[in-house]
Parts: C-alpha cells; structure tokens; sequence
C-alpha cells in the first residue's frame, strides 16, 4: 500500500500555486488540441464547442469515484489505474478534496520496432465538494490496486463565543 502527498490549506490561505499551474498547463494542452481537431476538419463556424470537447475528453480521465459520509469523517474512493503515488496529488481544503494525476508514456529501448502504442499521456483533474467541514491537518491517503483512499476527518464543531447558543 503507498501512500500520496496530501497538500493541506486552511481556509485562510489562497489556492496553491501548483494547482492553478496544473489548470493552466492541461487548458493549453485542450486548446492546442482542440485547434488541430479544427484545422483537421478544415475550419469552420459553428463546431468550437464540439473540437473543445473532444480535445477535453482526449485529454483528460474521468474515473469512477464515490464520495461516503458517516458521523466522523468523509471518506473518498477514485479509480486511478496506471497512476504511481509520485503521479497523483490531493489538496485538501475545509470544504473539498482535490485530486490530480499526470503520467505519460515513453518507450524505453527495446528490440525490435514499435508498430503501434496506445498508450499516452494521461491528465485527471477533480474537485469533490464536501458535505461537511473537514480538518485538513489530518486527512489521510491510500493507494492500492489502482484505487486512491482518502479519509477527511470532520472538523470538530466549536462552541459559540460570548457564551450565547447559536439559534
């Protein structure tokens, strides 16, 4: 069983800078992507949305996934087959998980001639809301056979200040 980097902010802190690079460098890869998928059908009005979309779906993995709250904690399962621990990244923020994956394929030497591959570069990017406050600090990870395991503790609810009961 490995283990994957959770980055953990707190709700007083901006949205880490690796993921909006993330977001950026995989929206360049989807629109340079969607140009040749509209180059290839010789141009044209009307089809951007269509070329966006196939690009996006080239591009990038949708896996499997649930999400299953019980008193204490929030725990999540993902598909990620083909993924390392050292491809995948989770953010964890008080109301949300965040999960990304990038691998590609090389080949290494080998005798004979490649005729066909179809492996590629694989992208997953995914935000799951939460249905509770969690505490960051002590959101844990899993991976094994092909599936991610985070469990986010809830946070603990805190008593009013000033004594007064909330309504």
């Amino acid at each position: 069983m490995s283990q994957v980097a959770v980055h953990k902010l707190d709700s007083n802190e901006a949205t880490s800078p690796y993921i909006v690079k993330d977001m950026e460098d995989l929206t360049e890869r989807i629109r340079r992507r969607a140009f040749e998928l509209f180059k290839s059908r010789g141009g044209g009005d009307g089809w951007a949305l269509n070329d966006w979309l196939t690009a996006e779906n080239g591009l990038l993995l949708t896996p499997e996934s649930d999400l299953v709250e019980s008193d204490d904690k929030c725990e999540l399962q993902i598909a990620v087959p083909g993924f390392d621990a050292k491809d995948i990244d989770v953010t964890a923020l008080p109301d949300a998980l965040i999960v990304s994956a990038k691998n590609t394929h090389n080949h290494e030497k080998t005798e004979g001639n490649v005729r066909f591959c179809e492996f590629g570069e694989k992208s997953l990017f995914r935000r799951f809301a939460l249905p509770a406050p969690i505490d960051v600090d002590k959101v844990t990870t899993s991976l094994q056979k092909g599936i991610l395991k985070v469990t986010a503790p809830k946070a603990e609810k805190t008593a009013p200040k000033n004594g007064s009961t909330a309504v």
